[in-house]
């Protein structure tokens, strides 16, 4: 992407059924993921007694998982020149495989000679079917339905569809929490579960009609076959110092994404667990979250259209702002009108950011290696951050004994207000990587 200015530039329009089938897809695969990130959790603990080093695994697989997937699959899609085939099949073996969790339990049951065996067949079995969807679900979605959306846009029109691209992931966990409401159960000592059968059925089901839409709707995209090189060095291509000098304004607005999402899971992983401590928010969280999510969702699919005409480096500052802005007042404040506004801030500024990233990265892709680039996104903006964010949030809330003062003292494992402030600090870095795009872009 240039540095012309853009508001000179006349927008490619995209059809109606273009953009139902965006949004279906990204929302769909979002609230399957949701559904993955945050029920399958639940369920292995609440089904099989699982440890919190058994869900650990289990994250820790499906990252790798994924992270692999999308590698091996955007490489391949780019190698035969197809998409529409990856997304449809991918979409309809996920959304079995989301059903086939409805009877893991029964399956266990089964096959185990007593209730102990059960639930440690029940732990292995829900760890490889978890992976066994996250493979599913990154080759339709996060490798090949990515790669559609960047053959079918160009600059003129990316920003508007990564705007509502970065909502669905949030929107998504109000639709999956608030139809989880209609399957809770709560026991006699107040315990709440959920009839996760009838759960897991619906939702693999979703994903099942929505490949069958994508079958009926979707138009192949036609990137160019790739030929030439082997399949393995294709592999290797984005991870060669040779292509980020080939590509160097690409692999920077990646390491400055990179940097911004290692912030993000410094606390995001414990948002929730924070807002629902006693002295915060207690149980009535949903009530903050819920509109916030809702705000900062309009406020980047707005701000999508910013991104089209003047492009990255002048409009990424300002949700930048509003992120650490909203980590600093949560950081600092625990009363929950400030919390609400911490929270709409940072919100908006993570979804602004990331509709401005993902849109520069669509704009620099090359356009004969599509799909691999898919896979090296993942792996930059993903699975990195995740592997780094999390044990910062951690030692942060470990050390820091009591939360600014405020005389609620930690016990090591109660999420402390100064993860926000660590992620403010950690963001300040992208700004060090927009310096460097700014005297790429002047050269």
């Amino acid at each position: 992407m240039s540095a012309q200015n853009h508001t000179s530039v006349s927008r490619t329009r995209l059809p109606r059924k273009t953009w139902f089938l965006i949004v279906l897809l990204a929302l769909v695969g979002q609230i399957a993921w949701a559904v993955e990130n945050n029920f399958f959790n639940l369920f292995i603990q609440d089904v099989f007694g699982a440890s919190l080093s058994d869900v650990a695994l289990m994250v820790s697989a499906s990252a790798l998982t994924a992270t692999a997937t999308t590698l091996l699959v955007g490489v391949a899609s780019d190698r035969v020149g197809k998409r529409k085939v990856f997304v449809v099949a991918g979409t309809l073996a996920w959304g079995l495989s989301i059903c086939a969790f409805a009877v893991l339990q029964n399956v266990s049951d089964a096959l185990a000679r007593d209730a102990a065996a059960a639930a440690t067949l029940g732990i292995t079995l829900t760890i490889a079917f978890d992976c066994l969807m996250t493979f599913f679900g990154s080759l339709a979605n996060d490798a090949c339905f990515n790669a559609w959306v960047t053959d079918i846009t160009d600059d003129t029109n990316r920003g508007r569809v990564e705007g509502v691209n970065s909502a669905m992931p949030l929107l998504s966990m109000l639709v999956v929490f608030g139809g989880a409401m209609f399957f809770m159960i709560v026991g006699n000592d107040g315990s709440v579960t959920y009839d996760y059968p009838v759960f897991f059925t619906i939702i693999g089901g979703i994903v099942l009609a929505t490949g069958l839409a994508a079958a009926a709707l979707m138009d192949e995209s036609h990137p160019q076959p790739r030929s030439g090189e082997g399949y393995f060095a294709e592999l290797a291509y984005g991870f060669r110092s040779s292509s980020a000098r080939a590509n160097r304004m690409l692999y920077l607005v990646l390491a400055a994404y990179c940097i911004f999402a290692i912030a993000m899971q410094v606390f995001m992983p414990y948002y929730v667990l924070y807002l629902r401590l006693p002295y915060i928010l207690g149980e009535n969280y949903v009530l903050v979250m819920a509109p916030c999510i809702i705000i900062a969702a309009v406020f980047t699919i707005f701000y999508g259209r910013i991104v089209d005409r003047r492009g990255l480096l002048p409009t990424v500052v300002v949700p930048l702002v509003f992120f650490i802005a909203g980590c600093v007042v949560l950081a600092l404040f625990v009363h929950p009108a400030a919390v609400f506004v911490g929270s709409m801030f940072m919100l908006s500024g993570y979804l602004g950011s990331v509709a401005c990233f993902g849109a520069a990265i669509r704009n620099n892709t090359p356009l004969d290696r599509v799909g691999l680039f898919q896979g090296v996104r993942i792996f930059m903006v993903v699975l990195v951050p995740m592997l780094v964010g999390p044990w910062i949030g951690s030692a942060i809330s470990a050390s820091s004994g009591s939360m600014m003062g405020f005389g609620v003292v930690g016990d090591g494992f109660t999420p402390s207000s100064l993860i926000f402030a660590g992620g403010a600090l950690v963001s300040l870095l992208t700004f060090v990587v927009l310096f460097f795009i700014h005297r790429a872009r002047e050269k």
